[in-house]
Formats: C-alpha cells, structure tokens, sequence
C-alpha cells in the first residue's frame, strides 16, 4: 500500500517527531467532540447550552487566528503550538476533574470552550507553518498526507470508541485522555530542532498583521483560491444541515445518515492514501479539480438516491477534498515567503471556518422557502462553478512542479 517514496518523510527526524505527536493528538481530539456534547447535556440538559459551548468556542479561535498568525511568524513555531498544546492540556484536565467528582457546571464548559477555542486558533497557523520546516520542499505533498491520514483514521473510528468510553466511564475521562494526548504533542514538539525562518526586522503588531493580509491580497491566485474554497464551505453546509432531514423523510433515519457520515471518514482516508502516491505537475489545477466531485454528493441526496448510492458519492468526493487539500497546503509554503507563512494561512482558516456557519445559518430558511431540492442543486452549484472558474486563472495554471519536485509560480504575484 505504501511505497518507500510515500513513507519518505517518516526519515526525517523532526518530521517524524512532529508527525507521532500530532498522530497521538488526533487520537484525543477524536474522542473529546463527543464528550463535549455529553458533558455539556448531563450538566445543563439544554441543546441550546450545547449550542453555547460550541458556539463561544468557534468565536474564541477566529478572533485567535489573526494573533496566532502574527506571533506564529514572529517565534519559534513550535514554541507556539507547544505553549497551545500546555494550554489544552491544562484546560481539559481541569475539566476532567471537575466532570469525574461531579461538580462541573455551564460556565466552567463556556470558560473551557473559550480558551480550548482560542488556544487552537494560535496551533493552527504555527502548524501550517512548522510542517515545511521539517521535512524537504520535495516531501511536502507526501507529509501532508501523512498527518491527514493519522487524522482521517482516528475520525472513523473515534467518535464509535468515545460513545463506549462515555457509556462506560463518563466524560470526564474522555478528557483526561485528551490532556494526556496534548502532552505527547507537547513533548514531541519540544524535541525538534527545526531552522528559525528570517524575514525582515519586526515592526509593530499591526504593521505585521497588515503585511500577513498584503501577502494574501497581493497574490492573485491566492486570494481566489481562498474565496473559491471559502465558498465550497459554504455550498457543502447545506449538505450537512439538510442531509439529516432527507436521511428521516426518504433513507430510513439515523442509521442512513449515520452510514452517510462514515463514508465520508473513508474517503477521506482513500484521498489520503491518493496524495501520498501522485505529484501533479499542475498542482493548483488538479487541486480544484478534484474537489468538484463533492458536489455530487449533495445532488445524489437532493434526488435522493438510495443510501448506498449516497455513501459511493461520498466517498469519492471526499476523497477528491482530501487530495485538495493535501496538494493545497504542499503548494502554498513553497509560494509564499516562509517569514509571512503562518499569518497567510491563519487569514485561510479564517475564511474557511467563518464560511461553513454561514452556510449553516442559510441552508435551513432558504430550504423551507424555496424547498430542500432546490437548496441543495443550488449549493451544489455553489461549490463547483468557482472551482471549475479559478483553473482558467492563468496565475492558477502557471503554477507548476520542476523536475526536481519543487513547485514554482509563472510570476511572483501572479
């Protein structure tokens, strides 16, 4: 299955140190979504307080990841995402000990989801930036496809273990094994001895956070390929929203829509397994490219096909995502200065993550206005016509991979 090219960046120390504890952390991160939601239900008994939690925490890291992005720039990068890491790790222990002896309450899950949120919101852009700093430009794509598998894994088969470990134990453990799993990370981050980025002097925070937004802005191919995949999150909220009801109404309930959702954690495993294995010599092409298909997973429910049908889609489209976003984050470290990195990934989780809620928020009344076939055919279109738009970009097209396996822009701002 794994050839010795796929497995090439495991011989790299700093890669195969950064990969074992992000694999482990993975593990934990699988097992706390559904604690939280448990913890959250036994102590205020409220959708609306689960809600709350989620909700505070999603706004903790988007106003985190501008700041995140500065100073994952500005430090060492795994000072950045180890710190975060002590922070999780603190914060869920806590509320382990709380959840056990029984004496957690909705604030103290409202208090855990803001700093968990906000911690992460400094992790995610120092990652996108340490990743390249491990292992060589020409392993890139491969790396990446390494931490997305050991995700992908864990998220087909943890939320199953959690339902067990709840069942059994209760959610606090489930977070005392997430503190612990933050720990391994922490550990294995500060083992690695990666090469500190230079760039130019330090300025002020501001003046750094409006040179991280010119490094986006100023890249045309950039910046649309940020708002084409900004709007697939949108489009692919309705699928999410609207799914469950076509699962209840035509496709059986819960179990259906259960099926639906782990064929989406094989093709995500199945695209992983695709990027470790294949090097676009039009890396921005074919990465827009394959994420169209998942487009036909929302026009298979809004027919809807039978579920077996559905889960096929699925597992082809997300599997073409995957690719996408492996190819994505192999390409852009080697297009953009390693001294702006991390703040110009932070602005694309920014724009990721803001989408996809409001998607959530519009799917559901443009449904019940317009109906639900018709909602999802849109949102369908929504996600593709950007994608298919955005390879006829020739800053997109020019963008290539050398002989030697490095990836080049047609023009430095193009």
């Amino acid at each position: 299955m794994f050839g010795s090219e796929a497995l090439a960046p495991l011989r790299e120390r700093n890669f195969r140190l950064l990969w074992f504890g992000q694999a482990v952390s993975a593990v934990g991160d699988s097992l706390v979504t559904i604690a939280l939601a448990f913890a959250t239900l036994s102590v205020a008994h409220s959708a609306s307080a689960l809600g709350l939690v989620l909700a505070v925490s999603t706004v903790a890291q988007m106003v985190a990841l501008p700041l995140g992005g500065v100073w994952s720039d500005r430090l060492p990068r795994q000072l950045v995402m180890l710190t975060s890491d002590g922070v999780r790790a603190a914060v869920h222990s806590v509320m382990a000990v709380l959840l056990i002896t029984g004496h957690a309450q909705l604030w103290q899950l409202v208090v855990q989801a803001v700093l968990y949120g906000f911690a992460g919101g400094f992790f995610m852009p120092a990652a996108g930036g340490l990743v390249p700093q491990t292992v060589s430009a020409q392993r890139l794509q491969q790396a990446n496809a390494l931490m997305g598998l050991s995700r992908s894994i864990t998220q087909v088969g943890g939320p199953a273990v959690a339902g067990v470990l709840v069942a059994v134990f209760g959610p606090g453990w489930v977070f005392a094994i997430d503190a612990a799993t933050f720990v391994v990370s922490a550990v294995s981050l500060a083992l690695i001895r990666a090469p500190r980025v230079s760039g130019s002097a330090r300025s002020s925070f501001w003046r750094e956070l409006k040179d991280g937004l010119e490094a986006v802005t100023s890249r045309t191919w950039y910046l649309l390929n940020l708002g084409a995949h900004a709007l697939w999150n949108f489009g692919f909220a309705a699928f999410l929203v609207l799914g469950p009801i076509v699962a209840k109404q035509h496709l059986g309930g819960a179990s259906a829509w259960g099926l639906i959702s782990a064929a989406l954690g094989a093709g995500a495993v199945l695209g992983g397994l695709i990027a470790l294995r294949i090097k676009p010599s039009r890396p921005l092409v074919l990465a827009n490219l394959a994420g169209i298909p998942s487009a036909l997973q929302l026009i298979a429910l809004a027919v809807p096909l039978p579920t077996v049908a559905i889960m096929a889609l699925c597992v082809f489209g997300w599997a073409g995502l995957t690719l996408l976003n492996e190819v994505w984050f192999a390409t852009v470290p080697q297009l953009i200065p390693a001294d702006v990195l991390a703040r110009a990934t932070s602005f694309d989780w920014l724009l990721s993550i803001i989408a996809m809620p409001i998607g959530f928020a519009v799917s559901g009344p443009v449904a019940d206005h317009i109906g639900i076939q018709p909602t999802l055919v849109a949102a369908a279109a929504i996600m593709v016509v950007p994608l298919l738009l955005i390879v006829l970009v020739p800053g997109v097209r020019s963008v290539r991979r050398t002989p030697d396996g490095l990836i080049v822009a047609g023009a430095p701002t193009a």
